[in-house]
C-alpha cells in the first residue's frame, strides 16, 4: 500500500482497513507510521533476499550471479519504498539505523559474488567490499531515476548501465556478465 500510494497518502486506517483490523490494533504492533515504513520495507527486502538466495543458488558461477543479482535490482515496487525511507532516515535516528542494517546487508550480498569471483579467477579488480559500495551506489542512484519516470533512464538503460560498469569493476568480459 504504501508503495502504491506513497508513504504521505497511506494513512493508518488504510492500513488496518487493507489488512482487516481496526487502526488502534496497527498501532498495537508499530509504534508510528515511520517504524511501519520500516518494518514495511525490511519485510519487503527479506523477502528480495529469500527470492535472490534462491536464484543465484541455482547458478553456476560468480559472473551469473553478478548478473542476475543486477537482473533482480531492476525495476520493482520496493524501490519507492526505498526512497521513502531514505526521506524519513535523514532526520529519524530509528529509521536510520534500520537504513544502515538493510545497506550493509545488500552490499555484503554484492561483496560476497565478487569475492567468489575473484577466488575463482573469474574477477579481478578492487578489493570486493568498494566494487560492492560503487555498484551499490549506482543501482540506488539509477534505480532512484527509474522510480521517478525518468525518461532518459529506462529499466533496460539501467540493467545495461550496470551491466557494463559491473565488468569494468571486476574486469570481466562483458559477454559473462548477459543476465540468464
Amino acid at each position: 500500500m504504501i508503495a502504491e500510494r506513497g508513504f504521505a497518502a497511506t494513512r493508518i486506517a488504510d492500513v488496518a482497513e487493507e489488512a482487516g483490523t481496526s487502526p488502534p490494533g496497527v498501532l498495537y504492533w508499530f509504534d508510528s507510521r515511520d517504524q511501519l515504513l520500516a518494518e514495511a520495507l525490511t519485510f519487503a527486502e527479506e523477502q528480495f533476499a529469500y527470492e535472490l538466495a534462491a536464484r543465484l543458488g541455482e547458478l553456476e558461477g560468480p559472473p551469473a550471479r553478478l548478473a542476475e543479482l543486477i537482473e533482480l535490482s531492476v525495476g520493482g515496487e520496493d524501490w519507492v519504498l526505498w526512497i521513502e525511507l531514505w526521506t524519513r532516515a535523514l532526520r529519524d535516528p530509528d529509521l536510520a539505523e534500520s537504513r544502515q542494517a538493510l545497506d550493509d546487508r545488500w552490499r555484503n550480498q554484492i561483496a560476497e559474488i565478487v569475492r567468489d569471483g575473484q577466488a575463482s579467477g573469474d574477477f579481478s579488480g578492487d578489493a570486493p567490499e568498494r566494487v560492492a559500495l560503487e555498484l551499490a551506489a549506482l543501482i540506488d542512484g539509477l534505480a532512484v531515476q527509474v522510480a521517478l519516470g525518468d525518461n532518459a533512464v529506462s529499466p533496460e538503460v539501467m540493467r545495461s548501465t550496470c551491466l557494463e560498469v559491473a565488468g569494468r569493476l571486476v574486469e570481466a568480459e562483458l559477454a559473462e556478465l548477459t543476465p540468464v
